[in-house]
C-alpha cells in the first residue's frame, strides 16, 4: 500500500511538473505569438479600406463608380439602430456583453471540430471577425485562431463597442461585389442605409451568413426565409417589438432596378475626372472614397451620343459602309475590278495604332467571328460588337464573305512567332486560332461633339467616339485636326474687332498666286468672280476672300488674337492660316466660338466643378484662368451677326429649320478629310467634327452634309421647349441701308437695298454711284 501511495505521489509530482512545464511552454508560445501580432490601435484612426469613387453629373446622378472594392464607408452613428440590431441578432446577439470572445460558442465549435477531425466552425464573435478581416489572413489553423483570440481581447481594450461594430458593418462582404452596408442597401434597395426599413435590414443582415446563397436577386424565396428568421431572432432577443415584427413580416420584397453606372453615357468625362483625381491626389486616389462633381447634363449627354451615332450611321448608309461586305470582283485575267483597297503587307505593329486593310479568310457562324489576315498576323472580329455596320445581323456569314477586304486596327500586340520546330501551324480554316489578335473595325468615320453653356462655359455634353467606351480615344479633347473654314471667323473676327473692316467691306474673290507660291481655290463651290461683301464671303465660305483679309490684317496679329480666344495649339503666321491649315482640338474651337456668343468674354471651359475626399474635405482644385474681355461688345456682335448669315442663307442653311437665331460656320478640309460645324445659340455652343482617324477622304462630303446634321439634331433637342431669343445687341451698333453690290449707302429709291449693322463710326459715308465700276484689281476696300 505504501509503495502504491509512493507511486501515486511520484506520478502526481510528475503531473504537476509536466503541467507546469506545459503551462510554461504555453506561456512562452503565447508570448511568441504576441510578438507577431499586429497593432490594433491603427484601426481607430487609420482604417482606410478601398472605397468607391463616384463621378456625378450636374444634377447629382451617377455617371460612373470607380473602385477596386465597391465600398462606401459611413460613420457608425449614421447607421440606423435597427440595422445594427438586425446584424447582431443574426451574427452575435451578445456582442455588447462579451469582451471579444464567446466562450460558449468556442466550446461548441471545439466539440464540432474534434468530432470532424478538422476545423469546421469558428465560434467567432463580431470582434473576432473584424480581427480576421482587417488584421489577419484567412488560414484555418489553430495558430491563427489563437492569434485571433488574443487580438480580439486587445481590440476590445483599445476600441469601444460602437467603433468595432462600425468597422464590421463597413467592411464585410454582402454579395455581388458590394462591401459594407452602404453599398449593400444601394445595390439591393436603391437607397442609403440611412433610409433602411426593418425588413430590408433583416434581409441585408441575413446575407452575412452566405452572400451568394441568400441574395434576393438570385433566390428571393430563400432570402425571404432568411429574413423571417432574422426578424424572429430580433423579436426573441427583445430587439424588436411585436407590432414592428408583424409589420416587417408583411412588407413585400421590393428590389431596386439593377443600374450599372458605367453605361456608356459619359466615359469621356469620367476619364477626365479620373486623371485629374490622380493628378491632385496621387496617393489617396487609388484607395477611392472621393466624389467628383462634373458639369455634364445627363439629358444633353445622351442626346449628343444619339445625334453622333445617328449621323455616322447615315454616312455609312450613304457610302455603302454597311454589311454585307463582299469580296472584290476579279476580271478574266485575275485583276481586281473597281477601287478595292490594297491589302497590307508585312507584320503590323500595335504601337503605331495604324488603320490597315486585311482580308477575311474564315467565317465562323458558331462563334460569331471573322478571321482576318492582316499581313503576317491573323486577327478576330466579333460580329456582335460591330452592330453599327450591321444592325440586326447575328451570323458572321451575313456580315462578310471570305475574301472581303476590311479596314481594321489592332487592339493588342501580336504574339511573337513560335520557335522553329516540328509543331504544326494551325491553318486558316482550323477551328481554333490561339494566336489571333482582337481587331477593331474601321470601315466608317468617327466623330466628336462638345457643347458648352455660353454663360458659365460648363461642358454640358462631351462625345469623343461612336462607341463611347471607357478608355477609348476622346476625339473632342485628345485629337487634333485641321479646322478648315471653321477657323475663318477668327480671321474675320479680328478684322471686324479692329474696325478696319465691316460686314459691308467689299472683298476681291478672283484667283491669285499669293507671295509667288500660295494659290488657294474656292473649295466649297463658289464660282463667282464679282467682289463680295464680307458678310457674303463668310456666308458662302469663299477662301480667296479670307486669305486677302488675313494678308491685310497680318498673320502674326491673327495668331496672337487666336490665342486670346482660347486656341492653345501651335499656329504658324502664314496665309494658309486663313483656311484652317493648322490642327486644333474641337474643344479649342468651342472655346473660341463661346467668346463670340458671350459678347467678347474669354473664359476657360469647365468640366470638373469640385472633388470631395473620403474625409468630407474638398480637394484643392487648380486655379482656373481668369475670365477677361478680349473683344469689344461691338467687335463680338459683328462676327456673330455675320455668322448668322451662314445659317440664314449660306453653307449651313439647313440649320434654319430650327426656327431660332443661330450662328455658326461649316468647315471642310482638302479632300474632305475633316468636316466640321461649329455654332451657337444664345444659350449653347456646340462643335461637331467628322472624319477618319487616319485621314482617309470622306468622299463627296462637306461640313454641311457630314457634320451639320448631328449639330442640328443635338441643338433641336437642346432647345426643345425653350423660347427663341435673339443675340443681344450692344449700344455701339448702328444700322445703315446699303447697296447690295457695293456696300455703300443705298439711294432712297433702291428697292433692293438691305440693312446692315456697323460699329458706330464705321458705317459708310458715301452713297452709291450707279455708274461707277466695281473694284477688280484684287484690293480690299475697307470701310467703303
Amino acid at each position: 500500500m505504501k509503495r502504491f501511495l509512493k507511486v501515486i505521489g511520484w506520478l502526481s509530482l510528475l503531473g504537476i511538473v509536466l503541467g507546469l512545464a506545459g503551462a510554461a511552454g504555453l506561456w512562452v508560445y503565447i508570448r511568441q505569438i504576441e510578438g507577431e501580432l499586429p497593432s490594433v490601435t491603427e484601426l481607430r484612426s487609420g482604417y482606410d479600406p478601398p472605397q468607391v469613387t463616384r463621378v456625378l453629373a450636374r444634377d447629382g446622378s451617377t455617371l460612373a463608380e470607380l473602385f477596386t472594392e465597391r465600398r462606401t464607408v459611413v460613420p457608425v452613428e449614421d447607421i440606423p439602430g435597427h440595422v445594427k440590431l438586425a446584424v447582431l441578432a443574426a451574427e452575435d446577439a451578445s456582442f455588447y456583453e462579451h469582451e471579444g470572445l464567446n466562450y460558449l460558442g468556442i466550446a461548441r465549435a471545439f466539440i464540432v471540430n474534434v468530432k470532424s477531425g478538422r476545423l469546421r466552425q469558428g465560434g467567432s464573435t463580431i470582434t473576432q471577425q473584424v480581427v480576421k478581416n482587417l488584421l489577419l489572413d484567412h488560414q484555418r489553423t489553430l495558430r491563427r485562431k489563437l492569434k485571433e483570440a488574443l487580438l480580439a481581447r486587445r481590440l476590445e481594450q483599445e476600441l469601444g463597442k460602437d467603433e468595432i461594430l462600425g468597422l464590421y458593418l463597413n467592411h464585410i462582404y454582402f454579395g455581388h461585389g458590394r462591401y459594407g452596408v452602404e453599398e449593400a442597401f444601394r445595390f439591393y434597395f436603391g437607397h442609403s442605409v440611412r433610409n433602411a426599413s426593418v425588413a430590408e435590414a433583416a434581409i441585408v443582415a441575413g446575407l452575412v451568413a452566405g452572400p451568394e446563397i441568400y441574395s434576393p436577386r438570385r433566390d428571393a424565396p430563400r432570402s425571404m426565409g432568411r429574413r423571417d428568421f432574422v426578424l424572429g431572432q430580433m423579436r426573441e432577443k427583445g430587439f424588436l417589438k411585436e407590432s414592428a415584427w408583424s409589420e416587417a413580416l408583411a412588407e413585400p420584397l421590393q428590389l431596386a432596378p439593377i443600374h450599372d453606372a458605367m453605361n456608356e453615357l459619359a466615359p469621356e468625362a469620367v476619364e477626365v475626372a479620373r486623371k485629374l483625381l490622380l493628378e491632385l491626389e496621387p496617393e489617396r486616389a487609388r484607395r477611392g472614397g472621393f466624389t467628383v462633381h462634373t458639369t455634364i447634363d445627363p439629358r444633353l449627354q445622351e442626346l449628343a451620343r444619339k445625334s453622333v451615332r445617328a449621323n455616322l450611321e447615315a454616312y455609312d448608309q450613304r457610302h455603302r459602309r454597311r454589311a454585307p461586305f463582299h469580296a472584290p470582283k476579279m476580271d478574266r485575267r485575275g485583276k481586281l475590278q473597281g477601287d478595292a483597297p490594297p491589302l497590307f503587307q508585312g507584320t503590323p505593329r500595335f504601337d503605331l495604332h495604324r488603320v490597315l486593310v486585311g482580308e477575311v479568310v474564315r467565317v465562323d457562324d458558331a462563334r460569331g467571328e471573322l478571321v482576318v489576315r492582316v499581313g503576317t498576323v491573323r486577327g478576330i472580329l466579333k460580329v456582335g460588337e460591330w452592330s453599327r455596320y450591321a444592325p440586326g445581323v447575328k451570323k458572321a456569314s451575313d456580315f462578310a464573305d471570305p475574301g472581303a477586304r476590311l479596314r481594321v486596327s489592332l487592339l493588342a500586340a501580336p504574339l511573337p512567332p513560335p520557335a522553329p520546330g516540328p509543331a504544326a501551324t494551325p491553318s486558316e480554316g482550323s477551328a481554333i486560332i490561339d494566336d489571333a489578335v482582337p481587331l477593331r473595325l474601321e470601315e466608317g468615320p468617327e466623330s466628336a461633339l462638345i457643347a458648352l453653356d455660353v454663360r458659365s462655359r460648363d461642358v454640358l455634353a462631351l462625345v469623343g467616339s461612336y462607341e463611347g467606351l471607357p478608355g477609348a480615344l476622346d476625339r473632342a479633347l485628345q485629337a487634333k485636326r485641321q479646322p478648315g473654314s471653321t477657323f475663318k471667323p477668327v480671321v474675320y473676327g479680328y478684322a471686324l474687332n479692329s474696325n478696319r473692316f465691316t460686314p459691308a467691306t467689299l472683298l476681291d474673290v478672283t484667283p491669285e498666286v499669293f507671295e509667288g507660291k500660295y494659290a488657294p481655290t474656292n473649295y466649297e463651290g463658289w464660282t463667282g468672280v464679282e467682289p463680295l461683301r464680307l458678310r457674303e464671303a463668310l456666308a458662302n465660305s469663299v477662301n480667296l476672300a479670307a486669305v486677302r483679309v488675313l494678308r491685310e490684317v497680318g498673320p502674326r496679329e491673327v495668331v496672337s488674337f487666336a490665342k486670346t480666344l482660347g486656341i492653345v495649339s501651335a499656329l504658324q503666321p502664314d496665309l494658309s492660316l486663313a483656311l484652317g491649315a493648322y490642327e486644333v482640338h474641337p474643344s479649342e474651337l468651342a472655346d473660341v466660338y463661346a467668346v463670340f456668343a458671350s459678347g467678347g468674354i474669354s473664359t476657360p471651359s469647365r468640366l470638373i466643378t469640385s472633388i470631395t475626399g473620403p474625409d468630407g474635405v474638398e480637394v484643392k482644385m487648380p486655379a482656373p484662368r481668369e475670365s477677361k474681355r478680349v473683344m469689344s461688345p461691338e467687335g463680338a456682335y459683328l462676327p456673330t451677326s455675320v455668322l448668322s448669315s451662314v445659317v440664314d442663307h449660306g453653307t449651313a442653311a439647313r440649320a434654319k429649320s430650327l426656327g431660332r437665331p443661330l450662328a455658326g460656320k461649316t468647315g471642310t478640309t482638302n479632300d474632305a478629310k475633316d468636316t466640321w460645324f461649329a455654332g451657337f445659340s444664345t444659350d449653347v455652343v456646340a462643335v461637331v467634327w467628322v472624319g477618319y482617324d487616319d485621314g482617309k477622304a470622306l468622299g463627296s462630303e462637306t461640313g454641311g452634309s457630314a457634320a451639320l446634321p448631328a449639330w442640328i439634331d443635338f441643338m433641336r433637342g437642346v432647345h426643345a421647349g425653350r423660347p427663341a431669343t435673339d443675340f443681344p445687341r450692344p449700344d455701339g451698333i448702328v444700322d445703315a441701308r446699303i447697296d447690295r453690290a457695293t456696300g455703300l449707302l443705298a439711294l432712297d429709291n433702291d428697292a433692293a437695298a438691305l440693312s446692315e449693322v456697323f460699329a458706330t463710326g464705321t458705317e459708310p459715308r458715301e452713297y452709291v454711284d450707279a455708274g461707277a465700276p466695281l473694284p477688280r484689281d484684287g484690293e480690299v476696300l475697307a470701310n467703303p
